[in-house]
């Protein structure tokens, strides 16, 4: 039996897993359940035949990074594989996941039910989906005896939905990897292969006014209205960053973008017959592939501030929330050429490279390993919202495609 028809016929498995991570609510913030989690896919790596270290987060770390967030412990586990051989290729995936909200068709978000060959649940696409793709496909190498080309290095992470800082930014610079290649488990789905992503800069732009009676606005500086004319005035940068594009591999023209007030807000104080003193709002900046990123910030921080010195007593202080760099590296690596390859027989068409407007975890292997780095995962619908769902066809083909590429490529 080949590692391709174990996964065919033990599809119900890799479903009964999936729903089992799904139950685990890994919610982010503020991070539910990691203990549990990583108890469960340390077994499982075990299972699969891999050396295993689940490894705490130290709480003087977490102290000085995430000091609100004490009573939820990180941690990550890292597995490795020695085939043998003379390069290690790395698998990674997150396992947390966004907050649920609304309506699902279903019931639970937790409670993942399947249906027409889709799963529904949080964290079927984003990215518990990957992270049982890449299981079963080690399990069916170790089922059919089959050996894989390469060492095989895995890393399932926490806190990829917000920063990453103590999830693979942690594991990359303090986990001891092997890595030679790395492939992150999302940014590629069905026929494309992500080469590289967007970046973002996010910012908190506070308006400084001052507060009156309602009956005597003129005494005081609204807030509000002046948030309201810099909104307006960003409209003009906004436009500027429209006219720059990046031409990626596949012919999509990308372009940089900003959404403005993603989180606003008033001051404390506020009621209807009063003057607002306060006022803020978020900048999401993406960031392309090609851009520098200080340079990106610099220009929208200097654009801030000449916009409210044009507006009458306009005073303003610009707060960075956090950033998450891009990455690209052009399709043309023989690790890059192979993956292209298991795609293109696994699902029987010809695979893409792309680079994704989102940003994920392959900057930390790029950026910092400086290694070969693609993304490829079996995807879903609905993403961080109602309803998101994976389908079954695709999260087989993506253990197919793991397998086939391990089998195949010695680096």
């Amino acid at each position: 039996m080949t590692p391709a028809d174990y996964l065919t016929r033990h599809e119900s498995d890799l479903v009964a897993l999936l729903q089992k991570l799904i139950r685990l609510r890994t919610v982010n913030p503020p991070g539910e359940n990691y203990g549990p989690i990583t108890s469960v896919l340390a077994s499982e790596l075990r299972r699969a035949g891999l050396q295993v270290r689940r490894l705490p987060i130290p709480r003087a770390l977490q102290r000085r990074t995430q000091p609100e967030l004490l009573d939820y412990p990180r941690y990550n586990v890292i597995g490795y594989l020695d085939a043998g051989a003379a390069k290690t290729v790395h698998c990674n995936a997150h396992y947390d996941v966004v907050p649920v909200s609304g309506r699902w068709k279903h019931g639970d978000a937790f409670n993942p039910a399947v249906e027409g060959g889709w799963i529904y649940g949080r964290g079927t696409a984003d990215m518990k989906g990957a992270i049982v793709s890449i299981i079963h496909a080690l399990r069916a190498l170790q089922a059919t005896g089959t050996r894989p080309l390469c060492n095989v290095e895995v890393s399932f992470t926490a806190d990829e939905e917000t920063d990453s800082l103590l999830g693979s930014n942690w594991v990359v610079d303090r986990g001891k990897l092997k890595a030679d290649y790395a492939i992150v488990g999302e940014g590629g789905e069905g026929d494309h292969v992500c080469c590289g992503h967007n970046g973002v800069v996010w910012l908190n732009v506070q308006v400084h006014g001052k507060a009156a009676h309602g009956s005597t606005p003129e005494r005081g500086i609204n807030a509000l209205e002046k948030m309201a004319a810099l909104v307006r005035a960003l409209e003009d940068h906004a436009r500027q960053l429209a006219r720059r594009t990046f031409l990626a591999p596949g012919g999509r023209r990308m372009r940089p973008t900003l959404n403005v007030g993603g989180v606003f807000s008033a001051g404390e104080g506020g009621k209807i017959n009063t003057v607002p003193a306060f006022a803020s709002f978020s900048i999401d900046r993406r960031v392309l592939a090609v851009e520098n990123h200080a340079e990106a910030e610099r220009e929208l921080r200097a654009f801030l501030r000449q916009a409210a010195a044009a507006i009458p007593h306009c005073r303003i202080t610009v707060e960075k929330v956090s950033e998450n760099f891009s990455c690209f590296s052009p399709p043309t690596d023989p690790f890059f050429r192979a993956m292209q390859a298991c795609v293109s027989a696994v699902r029987r068409r010809p695979a893409q490279a792309t680079v994704s407007t989102g940003f994920n975890d392959m900057q930390f292997f790029a950026q910092h390993l400086k290694i070969p780095t693609i993304g490829y995962g079996p995807g879903g619908q609905d993403y961080h919202a109602v309803n998101e769902r994976a389908r079954v066809k695709d999260l087989v083909q993506a253990a197919q495609i793991y397998a086939r590429l391990l089998t195949s490529f010695a680096g």
